[in-house]
């Protein structure tokens, strides 16, 4: 009787889960209407199962906290918590001042709204002008001399998104920059034109961008076996990037802002 009993609590627990994800797949789809257009519900059903596990990790067990986890994936990568871009979210989320989840929550939430008005701006109107500018960007490839390849990307993402490097900070924008050109050694890009595409994703679709669920044509590019030449793979990337940016600056509503 104790093992019917177990596998019924079991069997319950099994199907509120199931329902929580079914409202989060819903529920993220209305948050951000672009990202769900392009991407669909099948990745998105496995991105909201990885947040609401990465969320409990850091010791989240509720359903609001937990909802807002998942959202600031939206805006700002599903590894936000570890990005050097947003520093302020793992350390948030380290804290151990904290009473309860909700205090935690409650931090993030304040932080992200006062990010969100100095870099989105209102109605992201400042996001959907660096999209453009990102798009522009990848239909004119930028070349510069391998010596100034910091200092003139840290220009260009200054023309980008200004709003977001001020807020940022140049030093972390460096930390992301240095990240990534590390991380383009893994899939060979040794040329600017593959270091300087990665480190953009970075930027703009955040750092785990390659390992990100809700891109998931970057870390399928990159990992493509059949392409075994670095600079093809950057230029399917590219191509890839276009399209994604063509897509979501075409949908009429947009609320994915990082």
């Amino acid at each position: 009787m104790l093992t019917v009993r177990k596998a019924q609590l079991e069997a319950l627990e099994a199907d509120q889960r199931r329902r929580f994800e079914d409202e989060m797949v819903d529920h993220l789809a209305k948050f951000s209407p672009p990202l769900w257009r392009v991407a669909g519900e099948q990745p998105w059903r496995a991105v909201v199962r990885w947040g609401i596990a990465r969320a409990e990790a850091w010791g989240w067990q509720l359903r609001g906290p937990i909802r807002l986890y998942l959202e600031l994936m939206l805006l700002f990568g599903s590894h936000f918590d570890s990005d050097p871009q947003y520093p302020w979210a793992g350390d948030i989320l380290r804290n151990k001042s904290a009473v309860s989840e909700f205090q935690r929550a409650e931090w993030l939430w304040e932080k992200t709204l006062d990010y969100q008005a100095k870099v989105a701006g209102d109605g992201g109107v400042n996001t959907r002008r660096a999209l453009e500018r990102l798009l522009h960007i990848g239909r004119n490839p930028l070349e510069f001399a391998p010596d100034d390849f910091e200092t003139t990307l840290m220009a260009e993402f200054a023309t980008v998104f200004p709003e977001k490097v001020e807020v940022v900070g140049a030093s972390n924008i460096r930390r992301l920059i240095d990240t990534g050109r590390v991380q383009s050694q893994t899939y060979g890009f040794t040329g600017q034109r593959g270091e300087m595409l990665l480190i953009v994703l970075m930027f703009g679709f955040g750092h785990g961008c390659a390992r990100d669920g809700l891109y998931p044509w970057i870390g399928r590019t990159l990992a493509d076996s059949r392409v075994i030449n670095a600079a093809a793979r950057a230029k399917r990337l590219e191509r890839k990037s276009l399209v994604w940016l063509e897509h979501v600056l075409g949908a009429p509503d947009r609320r994915a802002g990082r």
